[in-house]
């Protein structure tokens, strides 16, 4: 898989894709870890941004997955990337949910349910520590993070706005 970036992309977004419990967003400490780390294919400042432009782009936050892929191979590597992480966990979500109706009284099922809130929570934290570490270079990013983090949970202000004054105080040469 090594030798062809296609193959690759393909098989670790297909295994990838099956072990994001509670979406795409789950999975980017191991795409990270992958696309930097592993593979090479990208930088840490690229990833990151990458993941920022995923988070502001309209529609579902698995464009992230696009947004690699084409960094990797081009259009077919954006397209091979995007499947991979979506069509096995389509074709799993549609048996499974089959099945899960059939049984939705049964204990086993609410303490499934019940125990995957957790793991989903526990894996969307370690994503946001993921990108901490990888976006603050210094002591007035991790200072903007800090505070949009807690005006995002204090508030009901919409976080689009938050990340445009970042984006605003990034411009001005802050950070």
């Amino acid at each position: 898989m090594n030798g062809n970036p296609i193959l690759a992309l393909a098989g670790y977004f297909a295994a990838l894709s099956l072990f994001a419990i509670g979406g795409a967003q789950s999975a980017i400490p191991e795409m990270h870890r992958i696309a930097v780390d592993v593979m090479g294919w990208m930088n840490d400042r690229q990833f990151a941004d990458s993941f920022a432009i995923s988070q502001m782009s309209p529609g579902p936050n698995v464009i992230i997955v696009t947004l690699v892929g084409y960094h990797v191979a081009g259009l077919l590597g954006a397209a091979v990337a995007t499947v991979a992480m979506c069509g096995p966990t389509c074709a799993l979500a549609y048996v499974v949910s089959r099945v899960w109706d059939r049984f939705k009284d049964a204990p086993w099922r609410v303490a499934v349910q019940y125990g995957l809130v957790p793991v989903s929570i526990g894996m969307i934290g370690a994503t946001a520590f993921l990108l901490v570490n990888v976006a603050d270079r210094n002591l007035y990013g991790a200072a903007i993070t800090a505070v949009t983090a807690v005006i995002a949970f204090a508030t009901r202000i919409n976080p689009l706005w938050l990340f445009a004054a970042a984006g605003v105080l990034g411009l001005s040469g802050w950070l």
